[in-house]
């Protein structure tokens, strides 16, 4: 979650509050070692899962030398990033077991032998911690896979390791820096190594902009998938609550988190997307009515669909940044120019009163639900948020060297869920974002999707004062728990910017096929270029 912009955008209902004058970044920027290979050289950029499919095929490559060059690349060029919390050890025996099967005929699907990186908060039934990037979750062995993650090893991919996180998903501090965890270090941006990845999701942002890996998925409550795929130039998904089970992922609030991919295409993100959807009848309440889930999203890309498409634009979450303004207009035009029709200034009337009451949810089920995953995993070392807080306090010259806990803190004040504080923040948050809100915009103007910037440029790491954020749209959808697309929009001094496409609940495969008609007119995603600073 980017808890800072939740802070700071919480009374007007996520919109796109300013922060200007930030300063040149200064201090611990990594610098490239002219004796290293150039990060930006791998034989292997920008492929496809497609492209990787073709390879193993024809028996140029197999899964098992895949993946060692996937592991190599992480060796080589992981250190300038910390993206990459913890590797695999079975991941070569795993390939090597499917390359087995494919010789055999059996083929599991498109993501058979494809190597994949997840967010450290995703339980994995193996040699790996599950730690939210914690020092305080060191040793945590999760006691079976999270059901995403058993549906990804029945799917053939390889799980190559575990991505660095805003520790806790950015919900300790209104102070913290995006992509830093006491387990893992302070993530950096592949584009520009002094700026920021955004975060939650972080490392694995970071991680497949940079293709140390084909695929990847994070994790979002509010901005945790799509700006750090907006600030990283890449694609992200955040489905539809209930589309992906969200059991065996440390929470932040079952009434708003989700997982979803993260890739550095829209096909990429779609196949991922239909191979882990599935209602789970465990699952906690998603508070959606059930919509139709596609075991395929493939099906839905089409690079003329944006013809006859009707779009909201929401400019009032704009005004952030002049050049990405300039960005988000290029946009609008190229998508009339394919055909869609804009309806601009579209407006969300409720947009002042989601914030506050979705944040006291937070806080209720933060709580709670956290308490229950720890319940559940006997192998912790911690049992509950108050011995967090406590461990956070005894470790602080570790756990809070640059910034404190005073959320965790705040959580630990609530009551129970059966509180009528917590009741009556809950109706009113899903009320002001759902038929207030994107249903009742939709309604009114009879849309397909609304479009809006997704982030503003990379702002610099900075730990003495915290993120710097620079606009954002995420809010509407993350709070309603309805989809969210983010694909790259262009780029402002090299730095990515992202583009949002949102709407009703279940409607992925509408997004999608939006999505996808403009990535591919456009084809604006480049990899990056590891730069130490920007230029003066």
């Amino acid at each position: 979650m980017k808890r800072r912009t939740f802070f700071r955008t919480s009374a007007i209902g996520g919109t796109a509050l300013a922060i200007t004058g930030v300063t040149g970044c200064t201090g611990s920027t990594p610098r490239e070692d002219s004796g290293r290979p150039d990060p930006a050289d791998f034989e292997l950029n920008e492929f496809t899962i497609s492209g990787l499919q073709d390879k193993m095929s024809s028996g140029e490559l197999t899964s098992v030398s895949l993946c060692q060059k996937y592991l190599d690349r992480i060796a080589a060029v992981d250190p300038l990033l910390k993206s990459v919390i913890e590797l695999n050890p079975d991941a070569m025996e795993i390939a090597r077991r499917l390359d087995e099967e494919r010789k055999a005929g059996k083929i599991r699907g498109p993501l058979h032998g494809i190597p994949v990186l997840i967010k450290d908060n995703i339980d994995t039934g193996d040699k790996m911690m599950t730690t939210a990037g914690s020092l305080a979750l060191a040793g945590n062995i999760a006691p079976e896979d999270a059901p995403i993650v058993a549906r990804l090893r029945e799917s053939g991919a390889v799980l190559l390791g575990k991505t660095n996180l805003s520790e806790w998903a950015n919900f300790r501090s209104d102070r913290s820096s995006s992509g830093w965890s006491g387990r893992g270090g302070q993530v950096r941006n592949p584009y520009c190594l002094d700026r920021s990845p955004c975060g939650s999701s972080s490392g694995t942002g970071a991680a497949v902009a940079a293709n140390l890996c084909a695929i990847g998925i994070g994790t979002e409550t509010n901005g945790s998938i799509v700006c750090p795929s907006g600030v990283n130039g890449i694609v992200g998904i955040k489905p539809t609550l209930g589309l992906w089970s969200r059991r065996g992922i440390i929470p932040i609030a079952h009434s708003q988190d989700t997982a979803g991919p993260m890739c550095r295409t829209v096909a990429d993100a779609a196949t991922l997307l239909g191979a882990l959807a599935g209602f789970d009848d465990l699952d906690a309440e998603t508070h959606i009515n059930r919509g139709e889930i596609f075991s395929d999203y493939t099906k839905f890309l089409d690079a003329s669909g944006l013809q006859g498409a009707r779009i909201g634009i929401a400019r009032e979450m704009l005004g952030f940044n002049p050049l990405v303004d300039q960005l988000f207009d290029q946009a609008v035009e190229i998508m009339r120019n394919q055909g869609a029709e804009v309806i601009d200034n579209i407006s969300f009337e409720t947009r002042r009163k989601w914030g506050g009451p979705s944040y006291q949810v937070l806080l209720y089920e933060f709580k709670a639900d956290l308490n229950q995953y720890l319940s559940e995993h006997p192998g912790a070392p911690v049992r509950s948020l108050e011995e967090i807080i406590a461990f956070n306090e005894k470790n602080s010259e570790k756990e809070m060297p640059w910034f404190g806990q005073e959320i965790f803190k705040l959580a630990q004040e609530k009551g129970d869920l059966s509180s009528s504080e917590y009741l009556e923040a809950l109706k009113e948050a899903k009320k002001f974002t759902r038929e207030e809100g994107i249903d009742a915009v939709m309604d009114k103007h009879n849309l397909d999707a609304i479009i809006a910037g997704t982030n503003g440029p990379a702002w610099c790491i900075d730990w003495v004062n915290g993120d710097h954020f620079s606009g954002s749209s995420s809010s509407p959808a993350a709070i309603s728990g309805y989809p969210n697309i983010c694909v790259p929009m262009g780029f402002v001094h090299g730095l990515p910017v992202g583009l949002s496409f949102f709407g009703r609940a279940w409607s992925e495969p509408v997004l999608i096929r939006l999505a996808y008609a403009y990535e591919q007119s456009t084809k604006l995603r480049k990899a990056p270029g590891f730069t130490a600073t920007l230029p003066a």
